[in-house]
C-alpha cells in the first residue's frame, strides 16, 4: 500500500487511520528494519513519536507530531505550573514542596482544605486529593516526595478543551457526580455538550500557542467570574468526542491529508 506524503506514526495513537502507517515504538533505533529506518528518516513528519523519540529527533531536526515542547510537558505538572508563572496564564495559586523541611511549611502558607496532587505521571483523577485536615496532609506528604499544594476552589464542573494543530478540534463541560469534587470523566463525571464561553476558547487557545502545545486537552474552569487554566492534558480522552458524535479517526485522517497537523 502507497502512502502519500510518507505518513509515519511510532505510537498507536493513529493506528486506525488510513493514511497513516504505525510502525510501534521499538527499544533501540536498531531494532526497526532497515526499510521502516529509512520510512522514518525520509518521513516529512513522525507522528506521535513518544517523549524518548520526540528528544532524539528534535535533536537531529526532524518535525514531529505533537511537538517537542508538547512532550516535555506530558504528565508534568510541576513543569505546566512553572510555565503558566512564566507566561501570566491565569491559574490556582499553587506552590511546589521538597521534601519534610519545606513541607513543613504548607499549612503557613495555605489555608484548608486545599489540593494536593502527585505532581507526575498521574492522570484521569488519579493522585489528586482534597486534603480536609491535618491528618490528610500527613498521609499525602507520605505518599508523595514532592508536594503540589493548589488552592481549592470550590467548583462542580469544568471545560476541557481541545487543541489539535492550530485550532480547537472539541469543547465541552464536565460535570463532577455529587459528592466528588473532581470532574474527570474516569473519576464517573459526566460530558455536557453546552455550549462553552468564548472567552474560555480563546483562552485554551492562546494557551496552546503560548506554551508551544499543538495537541492537548486544555482543563479550565470559571469561579467568582475569572476564568483559570487548571492544567493540561497531552493524554486525553476520546469519550467526550464519541458524545458528541465526532469520528476522531476521520478527523485525524482529514487534518494530516489538509497538512493541519
Amino acid at each position: 500500500m502507497l502512502f502519500k506524503r510518507n505518513v509515519i506514526a511510532l505510537e498507536g495513537r493513529l493506528r486506525r487511520c488510513r493514511n497513516v502507517l504505525t510502525l510501534g515504538v521499538r527499544t533501540n533505533f536498531g531494532d526497526y528494519s532497515p526499510e521502516d529506518r529509512e520510512r522514518i528518516r525520509a518521513a516529512e513528519t513522525v507522528y506521535y513519536p513518544t517523549t524518548f523519540y520526540a528528544d532524539l529527533f528534535n535533536a537531529a531536526g526532524k518535525n514531529i507530531f505533537p511537538s517537542y515542547h508538547t512532550y516535555k510537558c506530558v504528565q508534568d505538572k510541576i513543569k505546566q505550573t512553572a510555565l503558566f508563572d512564566l507566561l501570566g496564564i491565569p491559574h490556582p495559586r499553587t506552590r511546589v514542596f521538597y521534601g519534610k523541611r519545606q513541607q513543613s511549611g504548607i499549612l503557613d502558607l495555605f489555608a484548608l482544605p486545599f489540593i494536593a496532587k502527585i505532581p507526575r505521571g498521574s492522570a484521569m483523577g488519579r493522585g489528586v486529593y482534597l486534603v480536609r485536615d491535618h491528618a490528610g496532609l500527613e498521609a499525602y506528604c507520605a505518599r508523595a516526595a514532592v508536594a503540589y499544594i493548589q488552592e481549592y476552589l470550590p467548583i462542580d464542573r469544568d471545560m476541557r478543551i481541545v487543541v489539535i494543530g492550530r485550532g480547537i478540534a472539541h469543547a465541552y463541560w464536565r460535570i463532577a457526580p455529587a459528592g466528588e469534587f473532581r470532574s474527570n470523566l474516569a473519576a464517573g463525571g459526566r460530558v455536557s455538550l453546552a455550549a462553552v464561553p468564548g472567552e474560555a476558547l480563546q483562552l485554551a487557545l492562546d494557551t496552546a500557542r503560548s506554551c508551544g502545545w499543538n495537541d492537548v486537552g486544555i482543563d479550565i474552569c470559571r469561579h467568582d467570574g475569572r476564568l483559570y487554566v487548571l492544567e493540561a492534558n497531552m493524554k486525553y480522552g476520546l469519550q467526550g468526542f464519541r458524545e458528541a458524535g465526532i469520528d476522531y479517526v476521520h478527523l485525524m485522517e482529514t487534518m494530516i491529508e489538509r497538512h493541519d497537523i
